[in-house]
């Protein structure tokens, strides 16, 4: 993607990410009494505005370039268990209640806050997911892996299904990349 793609893109991305906040902030459900210990534990501010929405897949934009552009980054597929869109964040249905996908998920709504809002954090995050080496190697996103990570003390196991593993899963993730992160945040693995 140019960089020309990537501005054009952008505006549609801030007004997409909007809607789909407002959808959640009306019909998602509030952080337990655990999970708000967990976001003020990530740095989250104001714990009190978050919400939850159990989907049955995540929402993939509409507008063609968008859904283009999401499926080109692997930001959004049939595999993607969560996304945060500042204060609401959508959890897929099979992995509703996995303590780790919502950390996760609270770590970007901490990073929403400290970069004042939709538009910088999609502008830092996007950026990151298209410059090498790109989705899901991140600073933004490794922030919100490690992070989990460590406060669930185990590491992310690239499965397909939350159903079939005992950890949290994210798409896009190999072997190799998952080894690598737990010897650098020298966590062990679990059998």
């Amino acid at each position: 993607m140019t960089q020309q793609q990537f501005e054009m893109l952008l505006p549609l991305a801030e007004t997409w990410a909007a809607e789909q906040e407002c959808i959640i902030l009306r019909t998602g459900v509030p952080l337990t009494e655990s999970q708000i210990a967990d976001a003020r534990q990530v740095g989250v501010t104001h714990p009190d505005r978050v919400r939850l929405l159990q989907v049955t897949e995540i929402p993939v934009p509409v507008h063609p370039a968008l859904a283009a552009a999401a499926a080109q980054t692997r930001l959004i597929s049939p595999g993607t268990i969560g996304l945060t869109l500042r204060y609401g964040i959508f959890i897929r249905a099979d992995c509703w209640g996995q303590r780790r996908l919502v950390i996760h998920e609270l770590v970007h709504t901490s990073q929403y806050e400290r970069l004042d809002g939709i538009s910088a954090f999609l502008r830092q995050y996007l950026l990151e997911c298209i410059t090498p080496p790109g989705y899901p190697n991140g600073p933004m996103e490794r922030e919100a892996i490690t992070t989990a990570a460590r406060l669930c003390a185990c590491y992310f196991h690239a499965a397909t299904s939350c159903a079939a593993a005992n950890v949290t899963t994210f798409a896009g993730l190999s072997g190799t990349i998952l080894n690598q992160r737990v010897a650098r945040a020298g966590l062990t693995r679990r059998k």
